[in-house]
């Protein structure tokens, strides 16, 4: 019986995380053998290892109902795919860069310039949309060299930390595109079947996304304190208030917060009255 296909990245940067998600989601793979496909052992779907640039079409074509790929790769194929959520994590970008020594005043001076880029697709639509004339470049890796070997002017290149672009002496002048980590769902039709365990991995994925990006908070607080409370946690669901034994007007807060909890945020609830804080991570979060 056909079971719900997901591809990702074979091995790269993306792959480990990719893998850490899925079991987060509570998915179980015996990853022991050298294999294109591991079915997992509590969960009818099938896992498929392969390429990155392979992914969205093996997605396209219903190869796949669903794959994890980089944004940048998505875009770059053009391939008839949904992108279903983005994943937090594989966070670059796609700059534009130029010699360090060479000025940039605007996007003007692309105009009649030689870019070099393994993202062709994405850089001519940039410069179609801003009736930009520049010669495109293709290259396939070692893209930042382009300039010192005078096969280009600049290059279009992925950016990390920038530490590639610096120690080949180029300065990024313009981001074109943030990209990170998508999952992409087929457009072809799906069995009804297959559809509703997609939606149950979907669930589960979401919720672990949430979980991440959530804490859970305790402390206790004047009861007139509640509001402010509320505005230093903007993120905050409505909370659970609970009064302390004894009688008096102090209140026990218990939430789940939106936004990630720094230090500044606790002097913050410490200076209206908060005590005893407690944060907390939240392990799943499902609506």
């Amino acid at each position: 019986m056909r079971r719900l296909r997901i591809a990702i990245q074979k091995k790269g940067r993306l792959a480990e995380k990719s893998i850490a998600l899925l079991i987060k989601s509570g998915l179980d793979f015996d990853f022991h053998k050298d294999r294109l496909i591991y079915e997992c052992q509590d969960f009818p779907i099938d896992l498929m290892l392969v390429r990155d640039d392979d992914i969205p079409e093996y997605v396209a074509d219903g190869v796949c109902e669903l794959g994890i790929a980089g944004e940048n790769v998505v875009l770059e194929k053009g391939s008839a795919v949904d992108i279903s959520t983005r994943l937090g994590f594989g966070t670059c970008r796609l700059s534009l860069a130029f010699p360090a020594q060479t000025p940039f005043p605007g996007l003007e001076f692309l105009e009649s310039k030689r870019i070099a880029t393994s993202y062709p697709n994405i850089l001519k639509k940039f410069l179609r949309e801003r009736g930009l004339s520049s010669t495109v470049v293709e290259l396939q890796g070692s893209v930042e060299i382009a300039p010192a070997l005078q096969i280009a002017d600049a290059v279009f290149d992925l950016v990390s930390t920038g530490g590639t672009m610096r120690s080949n002496d180029l300065r990024e002048v313009h981001t074109v595109l943030e990209s990170q980590a998508v999952l992409i769902r087929t457009r072809k039709m799906i069995p009804s079947e297959i559809e509703i365990d997609l939606q149950r991995l979907l669930q589960r994925i979401v919720g672990v996304l949430r979980a991440s990006q959530s804490k859970y908070i305790m402390m206790n607080a004047p009861r007139s304190a509640l509001k402010s409370v509320q505005e230093i946690l903007p993120g905050m669901e409505e909370p659970s208030i609970l009064p302390l034994s004894g009688g008096s007007d102090r209140i026990a807060i218990h939430a789940v917060a939106r936004e990630t909890i720094f230090w500044d945020t606790i002097e913050r609830l410490k200076a209206v009255g908060a005590s005893s804080i407690l944060v907390l991570p939240i392990e799943k979060v499902i609506a």
